[in-house]
């Protein structure tokens, strides 16, 4: 298996619930820092400026250990905190979430606040792809343009019982696949490019990096 890092989320969404009058507008959005985070934050407030509150919580870093929430005026430990152990418990990371409160009129008490954000946040994130991130090591492999088109066939086919995805490939005086494959797979790569080609093709290891791969 392939070393596993905290995920990520594939796009930014809105979702909006109303819980006794109050409305809960959720924003939440993939971020490459916590400048990136701050961003999106600052956006929010400046789009739902009128609003009571817009609370917030961010998980960043690849492995996940960066972490921020702020209540915005709600009582101490009934919003942000919420919604980071919501990202926590889903296992994500360069995300940032934003929940803006528009207040009807009707307390909720400290039980309520923190279901109205949690579930604010947990409805969002079932609407959303996961891009799951995996390190694998890089492999080019180098083809004739007669033969492209049968090898494209071949490593489509063999990425998805590998565990392994594919990069894009380049055409120059040859065209050039990249793959990312886990390290234990190199081996069985080699020898089915071996046999496919008859002993022609040699894939080429690069680096290991964390790669982000989606999924629905």
């Amino acid at each position: 298996m392939p070393a596993a890092f905290p995920s990520t989320i594939a796009h930014t969404l809105e979702h909006e619930i109303v819980i006794t009058k109050s409305r809960f507008i959720m924003t939440v959005a993939p971020v490459t820092s916590v400048e990136d985070a701050d961003r999106v934050i600052a956006d929010v407030r400046r789009r739902r400026w009128d609003a009571r509150h817009n609370c917030t919580a961010m998980v960043t870093g690849v492995l996940g250990d960066q972490a921020r929430s702020s209540d915005d005026g709600e009582p101490s430990g009934t919003a942000g905190v919420p919604m980071l152990e919501v990202l926590r418990r889903r296992g994500l990371t360069d995300v940032v979430a934003v929940v803006t409160r528009y207040f009807g009129g009707v307390k909720l008490g400290a039980g309520g606040l923190v279901r109205a954000y949690s579930t604010s946040v947990s409805e969002a994130l079932d609407l959303l792809p996961l891009v799951r991130r995996r390190a694998l090591t890089r492999v080019t492999v180098d083809t004739p343009h007669a033969d492209a088109g049968r090898i494209d066939n071949v490593l489509r086919e063999w990425v998805r019982h590998h565990e392994a995805t594919l990069g894009e490939p380049a055409y120059g005086q040859a065209a050039t696949f990249e793959l990312w494959v886990p390290a234990d797979e190199i081996g069985a790569l080699r020898a089915d490019l071996a046999a496919t080609s008859g002993g022609v093709l040699e894939p080429v290891v690069g680096a290991e990096r964390v790669v982000d791969v989606t999924t629905s």
